[in-house]
C-alpha cells in the first residue's frame, strides 16, 4: 500500500520543533532470510531509535544514553525476558500466516507497529496498532470501536478470535489512552535535549571512476528533513537522478543521497550542482573533475558507517514495502481485572506481558 512509508511515517513527527510526539515499537519476524535476525524488535520516540533487541544478541539493548535514567535498573533484564517470549510467539505466528497463505516456502516476513501520539499544542492524543504478513496489511485496530478489522480473508479467524477477548480489548484500550501517552510524555522530558538538537549535514560527491555516476552524499544531520537537488547550469535537472532512501546513522543523525547518471563529456560542457537544504542550513557543491577526485580518494568518513540500528531499519524499509503497519497491544498486572488501575511501570512490560501472548 505505501512504498517504504512505513519508515517513514515513524519518523515524519521526529523531531524535538514538532507539535505531534510518538512513541512507537515495530516487531519483525523473517524465515528463510539468511543472516539475517529471525525477530527483531525496535523502539522510537519521535522516530529517534531508544531499544533495540533481536534473537542473535539475545538482549535488549539502549539505543539513547538517556534511556538508562528514564527507566529503572531490571528494565533491561524484564525486557530481554520478554522479548524473548515474544520471539517463540511470532516464530508461531508467521509459520501459522504461512499455512494460511499456503506460502511454505520462500522468503518471509510478519511485520508489526504500535504505538501513541500525542499533540503538544491541542492535548489530543491517538493509538494504532496493525500487523502484516509479506507486506500485505492483515489486521488494523479500530480504537473508536475498540475492535480488529481484517483486511484480507486469512485474517478473519484472528479477527474474531480477539475481538472476543473483552478483557484484553480493555486493556489495549486502557494502554492507548493513559499508559502510552505517560510513558511518551515521560520520555520526553528525559530526552529533550537530545530531540531538539539541530546538527548540519557534511555534504560529499562521490565518484569511483570517471565514467561512472556521482553521488550527493549528505550524512549526519538531524532533525530528518533534508532536499537534495540537482542544478545543470543554475536550473533543476531531473533526467537520470535516483534518490536515495533516507537511512540512520549509529549516533541517531541520518544520511540520505542523489546519484546523477552523467556522461564524462557532459561534465565538461555543463556546470552541474548538487544542492542540500536543511534547515540548519543549505549546502552547494559544483560538480568539477577537480573536486570529486579529490573527494574520491578521502571517499567517507567513518560517520556514515551505518549501524545496527540502521541495518534492522533498512530491513524493516524493505519487508514494509507496500505495507505500513501500526500497532500496540499491551498488558496491565492484572489483566483480569480490568476495573484496578495498572501498577506504573514502562510500557513495553504493560504491553509484552505473559497474557499478551495472543497468537496470530
Amino acid at each position: 500500500m505505501l512504498t517504504y512509508v512505513c519508515f517513514l511515517v515513524i519518523i515524519s513527527v521526529s523531531g524535538g520543533n514538532a507539535a505531534i510526539h510518538s512513541l512507537m515499537y515495530t516487531y519483525l519476524a523473517t524465515s528463510g532470510i539468511e543472516d539475517v535476525p529471525e525477530f527483531m524488535t525496535v523502539g522510537f520516540l519521535d522516530g529517534v531509535p531508544l531499544v533495540y533487541y533481536d534473537s542473535n544478541i539475545y538482549r535488549v539493548i539502549p539505543r539513547q544514553k538517556w534511556m538508562n535514567m528514564a527507566v529503572e535498573s531490571d528494565y533491561w533484564d524484564k525486557e530481554t525476558q520478554i522479548s524473548i517470549r515474544f520471539q517463540e510467539l511470532y516464530k508461531i505466528n508467521i509459520n501459522t500466516a504461512k499455512e494460511r497463505f499456503n506460502q511454505t516456502e520462500g522468503v518471509h516476513t510478519y511485520q508489526v507497529m504500535y504505538g501513541c501520539e500525542w499533540d503538544d499544542e491541542t492535548n489530543d492524543t491517538n493509538g494504532f496498532h496493525q500487523e502484516g504478513f509479506d507486506g500485505v496489511d492483515l489486521l488494523s485496530l479500530d480504537l473508536k470501536e475498540m475492535r480488529f478489522i481484517s483486511l484480507v480473508p486469512e485474517g478473519i479467524p484472528t479477527q474474531n478470535k480477539w475481538n472476543n477477548d473483552s478483557a484484553w480489548l480493555e486493556n489495549l484500550r486502557f494502554y492507548f489512552s493513559d499508559l502510552c501517552i505517560g510513558w511518551l510524555k515521560k520520555y520526553l522530558q528525559y530526552g529533550w535535549s537530545s530531540l531538539k538538537k539541530t546538527v548540519s549535514p557534511q555534504v560529499f560527491l562521490l565518484q569511483k571512476d570517471p565514467s561512472s555516476p556521482v553521488t550527493c552524499q549528505a550524512t549526519g544531520f538531524y532533525p530528518i528533513g533534508v532536499t537534495i537537488t540537482w542544478l545543470k547550469n543554475g536550473q533543476n535537472h531531473h533526467k537520470d537522478v535516483v534518490l536515495g532512501e533516507l537511512l540512520p546513522n549509529e549516533d541517531g543523525t541520518f544520511q540520505k543521497s542523489s546519484t546523477l547518471t552523467v556522461a564524462p563529456y557532459e561534465l565538461k560542457k555543463n556546470n552541474y550542482s548538487c544542492v542540500v537544504e536543511h534547515q540548519s542550513k543549505t549546502f552547494t557543491e559544483h560538480l568539477t573533475e577537480d573536486e570529486i577526485r579529490a573527494i574520491h580518494e578521502n571517499y567517507l568518513p567513518n560517520s556514515t558507517i551505518v549501524g545496527v540500528v540502521a541495518a534492522v531499519l533498512l530491513l524493516v524499509i524493505i519487508c514494509c514495502t507496500a505495507y505500513m503497519v501500526y500497532q500496540k497491544k499491551i498488558e496491565s498486572e492484572s489483566c483480569s481485572d480490568t476495573t484496578r488501575r495498572p501498577k506504573e511501570t514502562n510500557p513495553s512490560v504493560l504491553f509484552l506481558g505473559e497474557t499478551m501472548l495472543l497468537a496470530f
